[in-house]
């Protein structure tokens, strides 16, 4: 190939045999046994077995080699002595005979492994980032990340998409989370602000006549750090499409999605048409927006239960004359579950902040009955009842919990994956995908008691736009959607407000007057105004797709250079103080509080 190598670390096999090659690469391990020593020798590739004697001139120096160092290697491939073949590696029917060695770079001890692939603290992983990819999973993890980038780019042209490129510096948002501001030299005092993702952008290429848009798009927010999310900056496959509805958008990416799934895993893909469930339903159903649907159970209301005479949980009871609901979980078939399964979920629901999690389960003997500590509350009538409303069977067992709605519907969600993971009823090798549909178009703000906007203020509402009740707004739904995969939010969209007299009305009912949204929407209200197309869009995280195909819990496993959850790239030490200098070109001071 060149002066460095003929070959790379993974091609060779049985057809080089007797043949001289040279490799390059990083010595991953070496094995010394007395008068033979063994080299692993690794490339981007994959790992070729090398091994030199002890005569050999080059063997002190390898000898005396650091692990890391970077190699190149000439020798004869040879085939491995019968029982020495490695089935793991590619190249584990040969090995090299080295002949001659140079040492192209050393390595300093190394503050973290490549070879294995225990568990290191976090931040020694992001401090010595260029090291911790070189381990085997995480590289493989960049690898995929390139290609499902790849494939995405290639499936959306198929699917008659033109990829262009919106503005990195741009205006301030008010909506949303907050923003990166990047100051202004040529105009002091006044800042550029890094997009949270290219919203206004898209629609603005939608109404400048073009059809159907795509970009990997990079978006920036300065936002707290999750497993799910990173800090700082993320990328999204963004598109929009014109002259579509709302099901015209869920084919386009349901097709997408099964494709790249498909294509980059094994796992079966459970519905080939995504469920659509509404938001409302979805709440009550698993008590989040995020459903993972390979979990089936699901969250019950049986407040009224506890209004009846023959029921005489009095705790409950007194909770539920006070507002208080009361929800349930049925678990099918969990008569012979020890007593101890059910104590331990209600000390992990007491651990998590909650008072507990009641629990009984259905029986009959001559009549049916509850077995478990407040299964002697309930009448049969009652019983009865509430295995109707739960669908539940005899045999079957209820979690109960009471309070105010909102605060136990949250906390439901997480006792149905911890059951559901505890049953092992979570098939992990499913991706389970939905739409959630028919999101308000406007929320109560639990702080202000202030109405807002609930998901996107560009979005269309549903309905009749001479019909629409703005005497309820909360009641007003819009066609905005999420797509969740086996419970993560991969998504959101929606079909777009494209009527300036529209906007303008709906943004009056969450407090901005018609100068508010002008100054404040100049871009987007102005280019609506001129004769804009119905259209609608949405943005699937790159990232968290790429997690999903992974199988990885968290977003840093599958980022190339992330930051910590502070924020902070350790590897490069940003953020960083600047010089004088920069801040007065700025036209800048800085004015820091001690926090102390």
């Amino acid at each position: 190939m060149n002066k460095y190598r003929t070959h790379n670390c993974i091609e060779l096999s049985e057809k080089e045999i007797n043949k001289v090659v040279t490799l390059s690469g990083w010595l991953h391990r070496k094995r010394d046994h007395g008068n033979l020593l063994f080299i692993d020798l690794r490339d981007h590739f994959g790992i070729t077995q090398c091994v030199i004697e002890n005569n050999n001139k080059f063997f002190p120096i390898l000898e005396s080699t650091k692990p890391e160092s970077v190699l190149k290697i000439s020798g004869k491939v040879v085939k491995r002595s019968e029982g020495t073949e490695n089935k793991d590696l590619k190249t584990g029917k040969i090995e090299v005979t080295i002949q001659s060695v140079e040492i192209l770079s050393d390595s300093k001890e190394l503050p973290i492994p490549v070879f294995g692939e225990q568990e290191y603290p976090e931040d020694l992983r992001l401090k010595f980032r260029f090291l911790d990819l070189r381990r085997e999973e995480m590289h493989k993890n960049i690898i995929l990340r390139s290609k499902v980038i790849s494939f995405i780019r290639s499936e959306m042209l198929k699917l008659g998409f033109l990829e262009y490129q919106t503005p990195i510096l741009t205006s301030s948002s008010p909506e949303g989370a907050r923003d990166f501001l990047v100051p202004s030299r040529l105009n002091p005092g006044k800042f550029y602000a890094l997009p949270q993702a290219p919203q206004q952008f898209k629609q603005l290429i939608m109404v400048s006549g073009f059809d159907k848009y795509f970009q990997i798009a990079p978006c920036f927010r300065d936002e707290d750090a999750r497993a799910d999310r990173s800090p700082g900056e993320f990328y999204q496959l963004d598109l929009e499409m014109s002259f579509v509805e709302q099901e015209d958008i869920f084919q386009v990416v349901e097709k997408l999605m099964i494709n790249v799934f498909k294509n980059f895993s094994k796992k079966k893909i459970t519905f080939s048409k995504f469920p659509r469930i509404s938001f409302y339903d979805s709440l009550m159903k698993y008590g989040t927006d995020k459903p993972d649907l390979r979990n089936p159970l699901i969250i019950n209301e049986i407040t009224n239960i506890f209004t009846r005479d023959d029921v005489t949980f009095s705790i409950f009871k007194k909770l539920v004359k006070k507002g208080s609901k009361v929800k349930a979980i049925i678990t099918k078939n969990t008569k012979d579950k020890p007593r101890s399964f059910f104590d331990n979920i209600d000390k992990w629901a007491k651990e998590n902040g909650a008072s507990g999690l009641a629990y009984f389960t259905f029986e009959k003997d001559s009549k049916i009955s509850g077995k478990g500590p407040i299964g002697k509350f309930f009448s049969e009538n009652a019983l009865k009842e509430i295995m109707k409303i739960c669908n539940a069977s005899v045999g079957d067992s209820i979690f109960l919990a009471c309070g105010e709605e909102k605060e136990m519907t949250k906390f439901l969600s997480i006792a149905r994956n911890k059951i559901g993971k505890d049953l092992n009823l979570i098939n992990e090798n499913e991706f389970a995908f939905c739409w959630i549909v028919d999101y308000p178009m406007f929320e109560l703000d639990e702080k202000t008691n202030k109405i807002i906007f609930s998901h996107n203020p560009f979005s269309m509402p549903q309905g009749k736009i001479d019909e629409l009740n703005y005497d309820n707004p909360l009641e007003i739904k819009a066609y905005q959607y999420d797509i969740v995969c086996n419970g993560v939010e991969l998504s959101s969209g929606a079909i777009r407000n494209h009527i300036p007299k529209l906007m303008y009305k709906l943004f009056s009912v969450a407090g901005y007057s018609k100068k508010d949204v002008d100054q404040k929407f100049s871009g987007m209200i102005n280019a609506l105004s001129y004769g804009a197309p119905p259209h609608g869009g949405i943005a699937p995280g790159v990232d968290r797709i790429i997690m999903l195909l992974a199988g990885k819990q968290n977003i840093r496993e599958v980022t190339l250079f992330p930051m910590n959850q502070n924020a902070q790239d350790l590897m490069m030490k940003a953020p960083a103080k600047v010089e004088e200098k920069h801040l007065k070109e700025l036209s800048l001071k800085i004015d820091v509080k001690n926090k102390n």
